[in-house]
């Protein structure tokens, strides 16, 4: 059995809606393109289609799989549209994935000009601070920001940002003006002084590192790690962004997530004497989208947009 041409036929067979048609428009039997289907549901050892005299349904299975089959055949037929023409054309669909506030803040500016550039590609924009598996849930390319994880993965590194320590001037101020008169950290130690706020999705959580640069009062490259505590945690990047906004707190966040409140002095960057953690910024993508001309040209354009200098 070919079980490309067999995974074709199942999908024409449910656009269509009957083995007639897709027997019409491939010249072939009835009974042949019936064949075929059946023998990709013995390969896969599960039913596809539940077959009455009058009509075809999907069954469970055959819904998961006819999804994924879909988007597979397309691809394929992407990439062979693509050799035989000697140039790619953009089209259809691209699920894109990234983080609450760096879609929201970052990428999607870069999606409304690849759009603009490109006015027959769809995106799927598909937002969520938690890790999500992209073959799973069908995503084309997604933005992962810290070390990868998953070394199946095609991924392509388009920058790094820092972390930084960051407190709202109204924070700062409420604190030397309270009863224990609690002033700015000085060193990170100091952190033990303050409520901290902690994004729990990431490894280090409450775990705060920082090394010690040449205008610290510890030797250079001392690195210390101070085990924060604070009355709020989340998993999400805009809460945690607007409670260090409220003045609630402390944060240790990525320095693109509070650049223009930093610029304009609404943030105070505290500790900058210290070294904080560097994060790299990766666009990764399953290894069946490697010959996508949409995922390709989406990487092009970010990458180059998000390219230092």
């Amino acid at each position: 059995m070919d079980k490309l041409q067999a995974m074709k036929t199942f999908v024409r067979v449910v656009e269509a809606g009957s083995f007639s048609a897709v027997a019409h428009e491939s010249d072939a039997t009835q009974s042949a393109v019936s064949k075929q289907v059946a023998a990709l549901e013995r390969a896969l050892g599960a039913k596809l289609l539940a077959r009455t005299t009058r009509s075809l349904a999907l069954t469970e299975e055959g819904a998961r799989y006819f999804e994924e089959a879909q988007r597979l055949v397309a691809e394929i037929a992407e990439a062979e549209g693509a050799l035989r023409r000697g140039e790619q054309q953009l089209t259809g669909w691209l699920r894109v994935a990234a983080s609450v506030g760096f879609g929201r803040l970052k990428l999607m500016p870069l999606v409304r000009s690849f759009l603009a550039a490109n006015p027959d590609v769809k995106i799927d924009l598909r937002l969520h601070d938690g890790f999500i598996d992209l073959v799973e849930q069908g995503i084309d390319v997604a933005v992962r920001l810290g070390e990868l994880r998953d070394s199946s993965l095609l991924a392509r590194r388009i920058g790094t940002t820092k972390r930084v320590l960051v407190a709202h001037r109204s924070y700062l101020r409420a604190q030397s003006k309270g009863t224990k008169g609690t002033k700015a950290p000085a060193a990170p130690q100091d952190l033990l002084q303050h409520n901290c706020i902690v994004y729990t999705e990431v490894a280090m959580r409450s775990a705060w590192t920082f090394t010690a640069g040449p205008g610290a009062p510890e030797p250079m490259g001392t690195q210390r790690t101070v085990q924060v505590e604070g009355n709020l945690q989340t998993n999400s990047s805009e809460v945690m962004r607007a409670s260090i906004l409220s003045g609630m707190g402390i944060g240790y966040s990525p320095e693109w997530l509070f650049d223009k409140e930093i610029a304009s002095g609404e943030l105070q960057r505290l500790l900058p004497d210290w070294e904080t953690v560097t994060v790299p910024i990766h666009l990764v993508s399953p290894q069946e989208r490697r010959h996508s001309a949409k995922v390709k040209a989406f990487a092009d354009h970010v990458g180059k947009a998000m390219a230092p200098g």
